[in-house]
């Protein structure tokens, strides 16, 4: 990675802004325990493997050996600030992971440590070993989250939580989540994870390895690596590595690089004649990057749906002179649909996403089972935004030359009819009700209603309430729908007449949260419920209607309350 280097060299400086940005340990017991025996001797030999993990990986990846620095008291062990909870063990679980670190914080700041400006790790005394039993469970907070900034990490510690058993496949012990292990498995898994949630409050989100990278070097940390450390010491697989794009990442982290210029100026970069292209079986994104701090490194995350972001694959590139560069999306799953998210990574170890937080570049694919890709989604944002900053504006005469100019480049046809759609909604107003309408079929987006009720916002027809964006879904494009943020309720006349409904459901491409169960009822009857429902899943269906008087569509809250509950019925029509 010369060129990345280059870049960081040149901003950083030689004589740059340098400081000893260090990882803090802190042991975290409930008020009715001591901590485990020899606590502090087995995490400074655990957290030094992890180091040295980090600092043989950058090395390999062409980084030199970057890594943690660990913080030690005088006598070279690790320093570990042990703090004794205010409540009893029963009065914590696996969710108080913030209270567990607000009781953190006097110790922390007494030691001249500001938690909200450094790297910590919370070791919790939430295990439960019997020895005589050889039996062992935790009930503790687990999970991280962090960037260039500060972090937070936390990690649970027992009695068996040891480096010197990592390679051993004897003794056996029964874990309360992962069953009949051997002790070193149980520390792969629990060391392994250590390392694991280190990484997230380092700023890493998850990702899955490559069939090519699992094949040469084993599986991804971000991925289920955390299960797989250390296991080539047993000689049952080849244990973790750390991919590509995350040693990008930590190249210009503070604790990693040792600079803290810049440190606190946000992301800012942005992406010019963004261009995507369908190459059959994988697709590249070009662009110019712009930003200051440098852009160093670009970041692709293909993110199928399902799984959450663990099984994202990734690919790299690193910006010329001119800050041009071109990602190479080739390792797609085949029958799936996904997200494209763009990480781009500033000098100053800031970037525009961190540890699988949203990022302000993502573009919608599709995969078809035998590898083909589709875009049109993404084609459809990147072609038509032109024509739908017209339509906002309801400017017809503006919205036609737009249209007229998508038609001249004939993109996919999805987005051409999209925009027709789009110009056609201007000043739009409801058709006749399904019961008189002609025909062999009525589009209910733009039939009459005879009521119509949202959760939140208004919008008119085939239209959100953000005008600028388009209905997508599933990484589909979609001409025609009718928006529903829940609760919702829509209700049509059907007058007998039809037959056969069609269509889909679903939250849109790019919402930040919510979920929605959507519901057809006929004359009171529920005829289709979906599972519960996130951005990006979309649920299709296909139900008789025949005789039915009247039509009705509910869009639920999923029992989480509405917030982000952006539901949309997408291409919903009746047929004869």
């Amino acid at each position: 990675m010369p060129r990345a280097r280059a870049i960081l060299e040149a901003w950083q400086g030689k004589e740059g802004a340098r400081a000893e940005k260090k990882v803090h340990i802190v042991y975290w017991t409930p008020a009715d325990r001591e901590p485990a025996p020899e606590y502090r001797a087995r995490l400074d030999a655990i957290m030094t493997d992890i180091r040295n993990f980090y600092a043989r990986e950058m090395k390999a990846l062409g980084f030199g050996p970057l890594t943690v620095r660990l913080d030690h008291a005088a006598d070279g062990v690790l320093k570990v600030h042990v703090v004794k909870g205010r409540k009893p063990y029963a009065d914590y679980d696996v969710k108080s992971g913030g209270p567990i670190r607000n009781e953190c914080l006097a110790t922390l700041r007494a030691a001249g440590i500001d938690p909200d400006k450094e790297t910590i790790v919370i070791f919790c005394n939430m295990s439960n070993w019997d020895a005589a039993k050889a039996e062992v469970s935790q009930n503790s907070p687990y999970y991280a989250g962090g960037s260039n900034r500060q972090g937070t990490a936390w990690q649970v510690d027992s009695p068996i939580l040891n480096l010197d058993s990592l390679a051993k496949k004897e003794p056996r012990v029964k874990d309360g989540q992962y069953g009949d292990i051997s002790i070193g498995r149980y520390n792969s898994i629990f060391i392994g994870g250590i390392c694991h949630e280190l990484g997230h409050a380092l700023g890493l989100p998850h990702n899955r390895e490559t069939d090519a990278e699992g094949t040469s070097f084993g599986t991804a940390l971000m991925g289920s690596g955390n299960r797989s450390y250390g296991e080539d010491l047993r000689g049952e697989g080849k244990g973790s590595f750390l991919g590509l794009a995350h040693g990008l990442k930590l190249a210009s982290h503070p604790i990693f690089c040792g600079s803290v210029k810049g440190i606190d100026l946000p992301a800012n970069a942005e992406l010019k004649g963004l261009k995507i292209t369908n190459e059959g079986k994988s697709f590249k994104l070009s662009a110019t990057v712009t930003a200051d701090p440098p852009a160093y490194a670009m970041l692709g995350y293909m993110d199928p749906e399902g799984g959450g972001d663990y099984d994202a694959t990734t690919c790299t590139a690193v910006p010329d002179k001119e800050g041009k560069f071109t990602l190479n999306a080739d390792a797609l799953a085949a029958g799936k649909a996904g997200v494209f998210r763009v990480v781009v990574v500033q000098a100053n170890g800031t970037a525009s996403a961190f540890a699988g937080g949203p990022s302000p570049f993502m573009y919608p694919y599709l995969v078809a089972k035998d590898g083909t890709v589709d875009l049109s989604a993404t084609e459809g944002q990147l072609v038509l935004k032109p024509l739908l900053e017209a339509v906002a504006k309801n400017d017809v005469r503006a919205s036609e030359k737009e249209l007229a100019r998508v038609e001249t480049g004939k993109p996919a046809a999805a987005v051409v009819d999209a925009g027709r759609v789009l110009v056609a909604s201007i000043g739009a107003k409801a058709g006749p009700s399904p019961a008189m309408a002609k025909g062999e079929k009525c589009e209910l987006s733009e039939a009459g209603m005879k009521s119509a009720k949202t959760g939140w916002g208004r919008a008119g027809i085939n239209r959100l309430p953000e005008s600028d964006v388009l209905f997508s879904c599933g990484s589909r494009l979609f001409a025609r729908a009718i928006y529903a943020h829940a609760p919702a309720r829509h209700v049509w006349d059907l007058g007998g007449k039809w037959q056969t409904l069609t269509g889909n459901a679903g939250i849109p491409d790019g919402r930040d949260g919510g979920s929605c169960v959507f519901v057809v009822k006929a004359d009171g009857k529920e005829l289709w419920r979906s599972k519960e429902t996130e951005p990006g899943a979309l649920r299709s269906f296909e139900v008789s209607v025949k005789g039915a008087g009247e039509l009705e569509f509910l869009v639920e809250d999923a029992g989480d309350g509405n917030g982000s509950d952006w539901g949309c019925w997408f291409d919903v029509g009746v047929g004869r």
